[in-house]
């Protein structure tokens, strides 16, 4: 039972990475305060398209982590209510020319011997997954493995079912270990975190924020964009630098687009670290009836102006792939900020420099569809388990030299 102003562990930001550390730490038995200075998905979260991606991602730990997660939020899919609209929709790359379709065929086949089921599809075939795609692409890649989310509903129901005691099936992979549906979380929503307390030997003691002083020997920072701000308040350094990205909403529509589909240099400005704008076309439906457009990465602080550059460069990547989109209103546009870290991988789990400290942030793009994998390595970490990966590249001491 949660009592008084004590818990096990703190976690920092009510996001679906947040969501997730509470929900497998509830599970594995901890009493959880979660708290945000803001409401449940107020930030990255609730600015995020939902992908729950493999096709973007090299062989390497990244991609590990996505093989992982995807198994878990089928699990959860089961779970939660169906109001988080998980969809395994898939996902189509395509390409515009030959050259293109020989970088898309070697890109998939590293992908292959690392598990990602990758399936060429030649130009004639296209119109069978996509009946509106553009005439004269040279092919593509369908991703069965590709699914999709509504992110802030996910995480309002992950902290949901937490909140219940961390109920869940009994049998399910995605335990954090320990015990079952004896733990608790409780949410302080609109509570900044002033400082973090520590002890005589710099050990996490909890928290302060307007309404007081919160006690945990456990701190999670799942605070995305914030969590160099964070992890400075614990007495650590952590490179965490926004990257602005925009997205289109189109008028509700019959499905029109039935993957998530992109163009191959998607890949490419995924794995950049320019701070220079950039743009590609990637567009998908929803269940709603909205048709999402984007992806544009830019870094320009927390600044939120709006970039009409931005949103031409977006309507007319969709439009090319989607010639049918170019009749179809754009009802309203949102900007969010990505938590980029320099080797594009996340920090998570402790963080040796600050005893009880955790880190799980700087999932840049893809912490929607990485939070439950990243849940379940920080709940194992709490209970003394045993990852279920090797969390070696993403251990946060790796910045120490590192200034941002």
């Amino acid at each position: 039972m949660l009592t008084g102003n004590s818990s096990d562990v703190i976690v920092v930001g009510a996001g679906v990475v947040g969501a997730a550390c509470a929900y497998y730490a509830a599970r594995a038995g901890l009493t959880v305060t979660v708290v945000d200075r803001g409401p449940v998905a107020g930030g990255t979260t609730g600015a995020g398209e939902g992908n729950l991606l493999v096709s973007d991602k090299e062989p390497g730990p990244e991609l590990e982590l996505a093989l992982l997660s995807g198994v878990l939020w089928q699990e959860l899919a089961e779970l939660l209510p169906s109001g988080i609209e998980y969809e395994a929709k898939g996902g189509l790359v395509v390409a515009s020319g030959e050259g293109g379709m020989d970088a898309l065929r070697a890109f998939a086949a590293g992908q292959a011997d690392a598990g990602v089921d990758a399936r060429e599809v030649p130009a004639g075939l296209l119109h069978e997954l996509e009946p509106h795609l553009a005439p004269g692409l040279a092919g593509g890649f369908h991703y069965p493995q590709d699914a999709q989310v509504m992110p802030a509903l996910a995480a309002a129901h992950l902290l949901r079912a937490s909140a219940g005691g961390g109920s869940g099936a009994s049998g399910a992979s995605g335990s954090g270990g320990g015990g079952r549906g004896r733990g608790a979380v409780r949410l302080r929503l609109g509570e900044e975190v002033l400082a973090v307390l520590t002890g005589s030997s710099g050990e996490v003691r909890g928290v302060r924020t307007p309404a007081g002083e919160l006690h945990a020997p456990n701190l999670v920072n799942a605070a995305g964009t914030w969590g160099g701000d964070l992890a400075r308040l614990a007495g650590a350094e952590l490179p965490v630098l926004p990257r602005r990205g925009f997205v289109l909403v189109t008028e509700p529509l019959p499905r029109v687009v039935r993957h998530k589909v992109y163009a191959a240099d998607y890949v490419a400005d995924v794995a950049s670290g320019s701070a220079a704008l950039q743009t590609s076309a990637v567009v998908e439906g929803t269940p709603a009836g909205p048709v999402l457009i984007g992806a544009s990465r830019e870094r320009v602080g927390f600044d939120r102006t709006l970039s009409t550059e931005v949103l031409r460069r977006l309507a007319a990547g969709a439009t090319q792939l989607f010639p049918v989109l170019a009749g179809v209103r754009a009802i309203r546009t949102y900007a969010g900020f990505r938590p980029y870290l320099p080797d594009h991988l996340p920090a998570i789990g402790p963080d040796p420099r600050v005893p009880g400290l955790l880190h799980a942030c700087g999932h840049e793009g893809a912490g929607i569809g990485l939070a439950p994998v990243t849940g379940q390595i920080v709940a194992r970490c709490l209970t003394g388990a045993e990852p279920p990966l090797d969390i070696g590249p993403f251990r946060p001491e790796r910045f120490a030299s590192v200034t941002s």
